[in-house]
């Protein structure tokens, strides 16, 4: 019986084996890379391209201030700023089309409501109101040429140059008719306040590299950064700008009595009452003993 076993065993093996050797190859070598024909290049990997050279710009505006601070005092009655610069080039002066300069000097963004005024019964009274929701307190711009041929709309859009574009006004109520012209309201009436000057022509431009302008800024000035910025162009197109910071601060008793009324309301107006009837009493004084 064992026996048996054995003999079975080995005939398994056997059997295993032949069977083993007379399976073919599966793992066949792999086929020799076909060669380059002759006078072909080769590609170099795409990680391996050459990198192009880095731009740079062609012009760049240097720009320079006569002063880069404005202080007000009691007697302050206005300043001038002269807003002059140089352009920067790698390259020689292109023919066509010419270069061009806009300068542009904002104060500080407020706020401002706008009220429409009609007469009823005979008064008149605050009808329509409009909110601007941001509206410098002074801005000039001024061109060497007409604003129109210097800049173009998608430039005057993009950078908002313009006195009109300069202005962001919230859309106004439903139950308010051409609500633009509370903007141009705006406009007119800080245009006639000298707050708001269109200088075409006024900037001079020397051979197309060094150039000036005076900006005139009158006495009812708000206090703040006032931004300076310059533009240069080409057929209408912004080809280079910069920008600098004018500070505008109140000086002496004008700062004292601002810091006064903003931290110490109270006594502010304390002392405004105390100084009004003073200077009634003082002037009633005065008209008696000159009767006598």
């Amino acid at each position: 019986m064992i026996a048996r076993r054995i003999l079975a065993a080995l005939a398994l093996a056997l059997l295993a084996a032949g069977w083993a050797t007379a399976q073919p190859e599966t793992d066949a070598a792999p086929p020799p890379a076909e060669e380059a024909p002759a006078g072909a290049e080769e590609v170099a990997p795409a990680d391996e391209a050459p990198a192009l050279a880095p731009t740079t710009a062609q012009e760049e505006v240097v720009l320079g201030l006569s002063q880069d601070s404005v202080s007000i005092s009691t007697d302050f009655d206005g300043s001038e700023i002269l807003v002059y610069g140089a352009v920067k080039r790698e390259i020689p002066i292109p023919a066509d089309p010419p270069l061009e300069v806009v300068v542009t000097v904002s104060g500080p963004f407020v706020p401002v409501t706008v009220y429409r005024k009609e007469r009823r019964f005979g008064i008149w009274v605050n009808a329509d109101a409009v909110e601007i929701d941001l509206a410098p307190s002074f801005y000039a711009v001024a061109t060497s040429g007409p604003f129109g041929s210097v800049m173009s709309n998608v430039e005057d859009l993009r950078h908002s140059v313009s006195v009109p574009r300069a202005i962001r006004s919230v859309g106004a109520p439903m139950n308010v008719d051409n609500a633009q012209a509370f903007s141009e309201a705006v406009i007119r009436i800080r245009s006639d306040s000298g707050l708001y000057q269109r200088l075409e022509g006024a900037v001079d431009v020397r051979e197309e590299t060094l150039f000036a302008t005076r900006i005139r800024l009158p006495a009812n000035l708000t206090e703040g950064a006032y931004a300076t910025r310059i533009f240069l162009t080409r057929g209408g197109r912004v080809v280079s700008q910069t920008e600098r910071v004018i500070d505008v601060r109140k000086v002496g008793l004008e700062r004292w009595l601002y810091n006064l009324s903003r931290d110490l309301p109270l006594a502010y107006g304390l002392l405004s009452l105390t100084l009004a009837i003073a200077a009634g009493w003082g002037a009633s004084t005065a008209f008696r003993l000159i009767r006598n």
